[in-house]
C-alpha cells in the first residue's frame, strides 16, 4: 500500500477535549460560539491586552467534537447559574452603570477626579453637540484643531458650522482640511479626548434657552411699553446684546416678515374667533394695520370678508384688550413652530414660490 505517512501528515489534528483546555480557551469557545449565532458580544470594551490574548486564542484553538461543545456550555451555564450578583470594576465600570440615572454634572466630576475617559469614541460625543457648543471651539481652537473636528462632522453641519464663522478664519480651516489626510488614528483619538474634555468641563446650564432667547421670549408677552424701555436700557448698557435681543423677539408686527403667507391659514384655523377679531380691529394705524392686511389677504376672499364686516362693526377696542389678543395671535404662532407645523423666518427672507 506504499508509505502512509504524507497522508498521517495531511489528516486533521485530534479534536481538544474539555479536560486539556484553559479557562481562557472554554471562555473563547463561547464567545466564538456566541459570535457565529449572531450576537453582539461587546469586546471593545476589554482592555487591549485581553483582546489581542482572544484573537491569539482564536487563532490558534483546533476543532472540538460536539460532545466537548456541549460540556463547555453546561459548564459554563452551571457558573452563572451560581452567580448572584456582580458589581463594575472601579469607578469608569460604576459610571458605565449609572449611566443616566445621576447627573451628567456628577458623572463628569467623578470621571474627573478619577482620571477616567469618556466612554465610547469620544468624537460621537462630539458629533452629537449643537452648533452652540461647537462654534466656540471652532473659534478659539488651533487652525488644525478645528479643521479635524469640522472634518469629523456631518458634512451638513459642518457647512453650517463653518458659514457662521468669520470670512478669514473659514477660509483658513477649509484649506486646513485638506491637510488633514496624513493624521493617524491615535492623533485623531487624542484630538477627540482633548475635546470631550474640555466639554466636560464646561458647567452645565440650569436653563434651556440662553439669555438672548430667555430676554427675548419675555419681552415678546411684554407691553409695548415696557419692551421699548427695556431696550433702550441695554442699549446703554450692552449694545451688542440689545441687538441680539432685538433679532430674537417676535412680535405681532414682526408677522408679516417672519411668518410665510401659506401659514397663515393654520394661524387663523387655531385662533379663538374672537382674539383675532379683537386684534384686527385694534390695528389701525402704521405697522399693525400692515400685519392686519397680510393676515387678511393670506386667507380665503370669503374668510377675509367676513371678518372685515366683524371689525367694521367693532367699537374702539380698548389698549389692555388690544396687547391681550394680538399677544394671543404671536402665543398661537409660537405654539405652531414648537409642533414643528411651522417655521419662522430669519426676518429679511423672502420665500420662494
Amino acid at each position: 500500500m506504499g508509505d502512509l505517512a504524507p497522508l498521517a501528515r495531511l489528516a486533521p489534528p485530534a479534536p481538544l477535549t474539555a479536560g486539556q483546555m484553559s479557562r481562557k480557551q472554554k471562555a473563547a469557545v463561547i464567545i466564538r460560539l456566541l459570535l457565529i449565532n449572531g450576537l453582539d458580544v461587546p469586546l471593545k470594551e476589554l482592555p487591549e491586552d485581553l483582546q489581542a490574548e482572544l484573537t491569539m486564542l482564536l487563532g490558534n484553538m483546533r476543532h472540538i467534537d460536539r460532545d466537548t461543545l456541549s460540556g463547555i456550555v453546561e459548564e459554563f451555564i452551571g457558573e452563572l447559574e451560581e452567580l448572584g450578583l456582580t458589581f463594575p470594576r472601579g469607578v469608569a465600570g460604576a459610571l458605565s452603570a449609572l449611566d443616566g440615572k445621576i447627573s451628567a454634572h456628577t458623572a463628569a466630576r467623578l470621571r474627573k477626579e478619577a482620571g477616567v475617559r469618556q466612554t465610547g469614541d469620544p468624537w460621537d460625543r462630539v458629533r452629537a453637540l449643537d452648533l452652540k457648543k461647537l462654534r466656540p471651539i471652532a473659534e478659539t481652537e488651533s487652525i488644525e484643531i478645528a479643521a479635524v473636528m469640522l472634518s469629523k462632522l456631518d458634512t451638513g453641519k459642518a457647512a453650517e458650522l463653518l458659514s457662521q464663522l468669520p470670512g478669514p478664519r473659514a477660509r483658513r480651516i477649509t484649506y486646513a482640511i485638506s491637510l488633514t489626510s496624513g493624521i493617524s488614528p491615535e492623533a485623531l483619538d487624542r484630538i477627540g479626548l482633548s475635546l470631550a474634555s474640555q466639554l466636560d468641563a464646561q458647567p452645565d446650564s440650569v436653563f434651556d434657552k440662553d439669555p438672548v432667547e430667555r430676554v427675548g421670549a419675555i419681552l415678546n408677552f411684554s407691553t409695548a411699553s415696557t419692551r421699548d424701555d427695556v431696550l433702550e436700557g441695554l442699549d446703554e448698557t450692552d449694545s451688542e446684546f440689545a441687538e441680539k435681543v432685538r433679532k430674537a423677539i417676535f412680535t405681532y408686527t414682526n408677522i408679516p416678515a417672519r411668518v410665510a403667507p401659506r401659514d397663515i391659514p393654520k394661524v387663523v384655523r387655531q385662533l379663538d374667533p374672537m382674539m383675532l377679531v379683537t386684534a384686527l380691529a385694534a390695528s389701525t394705524a402704521g405697522e399693525e394695520a400692515a400685519t392686519a392686511e397680510y393676515i387678511l389677504g393670506n386667507m380665503s376672499a370669503r374668510l377675509a370678508d367676513s371678518l372685515r364686516e366683524e371689525v367694521a362693526d367693532r367699537d374702539k377696542v380698548k389698549a389692555k384688550d388690544a396687547e391681550e389678543a394680538m399677544n394671543a395671535v404671536v402665543a398661537e404662532i409660537r405654539n405652531l413652530e414648537a409642533a414643528g407645523e411651522l417655521l419662522l423666518l430669519a426676518g429679511d427672507d423672502q420665500e420662494e414660490d
